[in-house]
């Protein structure tokens, strides 16, 4: 048979997907250890660090053969298999999943009846004034139901599941989100309009999503043809709607205001790899052109009144630059032709993972998955020692702000949420993206143009992180020793335009859970990274939901800070004089919403912290979780703010990103900080994070904390790129991340990291001169040969119809203009 490999192979015949049981482990060791810190990077940066046997480049040692003489007296035997072993849920079903093939194609069915009178299109073939289904995706049960089927998991407390659908009325025009359910349908089923979430009535149809990828392609077509003459001149390039075009367009964001109007500027750039670095510097305005018609630009190019830019002959050269071709094929670095080392789990792996309901467990820990269109994978009912720490941690938005001399970047701001990140979600590419023995799990989407499932949406993986969690010299008995700095990563990456978002859940095992064109102009705005090309300066922010539950939901908000004091101690020896400058804490209680919109404090002298003031440790401490920037013995992760407030482009569809943090009471009306149609109402959101705030207390209550991290290496959590030649051709993920912590604050009595067997205690001789002994628990090194990696496959998605039939196949260009939208649009017939 041939080796299951290390990761699921993408074949018919997976074994990965049978239902038998993974291989019991040789020589396994009873391990009992438990954690204390839930690391949470929804990141960027893909810095991983591997452990790997030794190896020599004068000689190979294929799989299979002896390594007696080499590594000991005794043949090495094969490890252990890299399959899960399977997880014991708490509960049997999984009530945040995403909603199945056949669900959502049921809930398709049931919506074009004719009894339903929506009179629907489908989204391949909708117009503007067409009525067509946008999105059917799974709505999160109240909490308290949920709560209430997790403590007695039986059928009769299993929440209703209900699907939430978006609707584009082209007819009226209008948007409504509807809640369609319970689910499976039934004739018990009902369609009610979802109210009480938004913070107006109507979604504006001008803020609309994309029925079809091609809205605005044809609308080029008509508006670039006649120019062909002068774009060609000008930029020797054009766009007429054939397969050979040369130029290619993208839009800006935001559309509109409030809703009354949808106009966008329009830049064009050339049709090659890398589009976003190769713009021509021509911008349209488009309904109302910067001409007032096609014919007056065409007037001003030949009668002269246009000024034309100097000649690019940059443009001329060869493209390749903004590619990943290695510039220069002859060049090799020293023994790069070897290939680098691994991760192996070589006595199998340590996390359990039950496909059935995603859920997974390492080591004490234990959490559901979920997962949406707009924002992706999210986690559910996070335990430690079978207590629930968070109920939900979920990302919500991620912005880009950008700043510049030309009408793109100096009116650009991008919600990605408007996109879809979880939408946008790819498959990931193993020994790449991921560790070779990394666990995948796959993850479904509805779009406008049918149903999206990808094999290898999510990995999981556990990793050594090179150091130790917890180290100490001492000399004596069980003062020196180590612990092992273990940490668990559940893994996305999202693409959206030219930006891939890399979100990693991080668990530690000490309970913490981590283009534009380029002119003189333009000075003061990028940075030149080519003769005639820019990289924008922008912020990049993301936030995430925490919905902290310690010790049960009744919680307080603490700050804790630091400062200097003067004190005379009259006991001191009078050499050094009675004065004393020192620092001394300060704790209080935040009582109050409107108190709680936070920037850490200066110098990051103090922290917040979620403590329930009711439940005390041994030492009479309140139990809690303290919520700190990131950070890194790699990177300085510091958070970051936007940087520009008051713009009327990001007015108040993104107010959470004035703050490190907020904490505010937990409502069901308010599930999310974000929502798609914020990216066009910057004046009057759907969403306004601000109106959560209304002067409740926030003493013992449920509280929610809304976090932010920025982009300077979730690890790309919130930042402000200051670009660099660097960039070229894409922003390195160890420059572009950022990340939060979530770490114990006297929950428990001490450090639980010391009850890892994984670890080792020194003892110092007697005798000078003599070996130091030592306890390992037994936990002893394993060596054996490793499975054979499998070959490099990447076979995308799996498509389907809305009725949940196999989609036919389809080409890469139509597959790239779905995934891309009008970050690269082109014209078409």
């Amino acid at each position: 048979m041939a080796s299951l490999g290390a990761y699921e192979p993408l074949k018919e015949a997976d074994p990965y997907y049978d239902t038998r049981t993974a291989p019991k482990r040789k020589g396994g060791v009873s391990r009992r250890v438990g954690y204390t810190l839930l690391a949470v990077l929804g990141a960027i940066a893909l810095s991983v660090f591997y452990i790997s046997p030794a190896h020599s480049d004068r000689s190979t040692v294929q799989s299979g053969e002896s390594l007696t003489g080499l590594l000991g007296t005794r043949p090495l035997e094969q490890c252990a298999s890299s399959l899960p072993l399977a997880a014991s849920p708490p509960a049997p079903v999984n009530i945040w999943a995403p909603l199945t093939v056949d669900e959502i194609a049921s809930v398709q069915k049931w919506l074009e009846a004719p009894s339903r009178g929506l009179n629907l299109t489908s989204g391949g073939q909708a117009g503007l004034s067409d009525n067509a289904v946008f999105l059917i995706e799974v709505y999160q049960p109240p909490k308290a139901e949920a709560l209430a089927y997790l403590e007695n998991p039986s059928a009769t407390n299993l929440p209703a599941k209900y699907a939430r659908v978006t609707i584009h009325h082209g007819s009226v025009p209008e948007i409504k989100d509807y809640l369609v359910g319970p689910l499976p349908i039934t004739q018990q089923s009902e369609m009610k309009e979802l109210k009480g979430v938004y913070h107006r009535d109507d979604i504006p149809y001008h803020a609309r999503g994309f029925i079809s990828g091609n809205e605005f392609a044809t609308l080029g077509k008509r508006i670039m043809a006649p120019l062909a003459e002068a774009t060609q001149e000008l930029f020797g390039a054009s766009a007429l709607g054939l397969a050979n075009d040369t130029l290619l367009a993208g839009m800006s964001g935001p559309w509109s205001f409030d809703g009354s109007f949808r106009r966008a500027w329009v830049s064009w750039r050339r049709n090659v790899a890398g589009p976003w670095l190769h713009p021509v510097n021509f911008f349209q305005y488009v309904d109302l052109s910067v001409f007032e018609s096609v014919e007056s630009f065409l007037d001003a190019f030949h009668n002269g009144t246009l000024k034309k830019l100097p000649e690019r002959p940059d443009q001329d050269q060869d493209p390749s630059w903004s590619t990943r071709k290695r510039p220069n094929p002859d060049y090799k670095r020293d023994l790069d032709h070897l290939p680098g080392p691994r991760s192996v789990s070589f006595a199998g792996l340590r996390f359990k993972v039950d496909k059935a309901t995603q859920y997974v467990s390492w080591l004490g820990w234990g959490l559901y998955l979920g997962f949406n269109r707009d924002m992706g994978l999210s986690l559910w009912d996070i335990r430690f020692r079978g207590e629930r720490l968070i109920y939900e941690l979920a990302p919500q938005e991620a912005i880009a702000q950008y700043a510049g001399n030309d009408p793109m970047q100096a009116t650009t701001a991008w919600l990605d949420r408007f996109f879809g990140m979880g939408l946008s979600v790819r498959d990931l590419m193993p020994g790449y993206d991921c560790p070779h023995e990394s666990v995948y799990l796959p993850a479904t989407t509805h779009s406008n143009m049918g149903i999206i499932t990808r094999d290898r949406a999510i990995c999981i993986f556990e990793q050594d992180s090179g150091r130790p969690i917890t180290r100490h010299t001492g000399y004596m008995k069980g003062e020196m020793g180590a612990v092992k700095g273990y940490i668990l990563t559940i893994r996305t990456i999202s693409t959206v335009g030219n930006y891939d978002y890399l979100f990693d859940y991080m668990f530690h095992v000490d309970g913490t859970i981590e283009g534009g064109y380029w002119e003189p102009k333009q000075e003061g705005y990028g940075a030149q990274i080519r003769d005639t090309s820019m990289g924008s300066l922008h912020d990049h922010v993301i936030n995430y939901k925490v919905d902290l539950d310690m010790v049960g939901m009744k919680n307080s908000l603490l700050a804790t800070t630091t400062a200097q004091e003067e004190v005379v101690h009259p006991w001191i020896e009078e050499d050094w004089g009675s004065r004393v400058i020192q620092q001394k804490i300060t704790r209080r209680y935040i009582e109050n919403e409107d108190d709680a919109l936070l920037k850490y404090p200066h110098n990051f002298q103090g922290s917040y912290a979620i403590v329930n003031k009711d439940e005390t440790n041994a030492w009479g401490s309140p139990r809690g979780y303290a919520i700190h920037p990131g950070n890194s013995p790699v990177y300085n992760l510091m958070p970051v703010l936007q940087t520009v407030v008051g713009s009327k482009r990001l007015l108040n569809n993104a107010n959470w990103a004035r703050y490190n943090l907020a904490v505010s009471r937990r409502k069901d009306t308010e599930p999310t900080s974000s929502s798609m149609w914020n990216q066009h109402l910057p004046g009057a959101p759907m969403i306004d994070f601000h109106k959560f705030f209304d002067g409740e207390n926030i003493t013992q209550e449920d509280l929610v904390a809304w976090i932010n991290s920025a982009e300077q290496t979730l690890r790309w959590l919130s930042s402000c790129h200051q670009p660099q030649a660097e960039d070229v051709p894409n922003t390195r993920t160890n420059l572009a991340a950022s990340s939060f912590f979530l770490t114990p604050l006297n929950y428990f009595d001490t450090d639980v990291s010391i009850e890892s067997i994984n670890a080792i205690v020194l003892t110092s001789p007697e005798k000078s001169g003599e070996p130091f002994t030592f306890d390992d628990y037994g936990v002893k090194p394993a060596n054996c040969i490793p499975e054979a990696v499998p070959e490099f496959e990447y076979a995308g998605l799996k498509a389907y119809t809305v009725d949940g039939k196999p989609a036919p196949q389809t080409t890469v260009e139509e597959l790239r203009k779905q995934a891309e939208l009008f970050h690269r649009i082109k014209v078409e017939m």
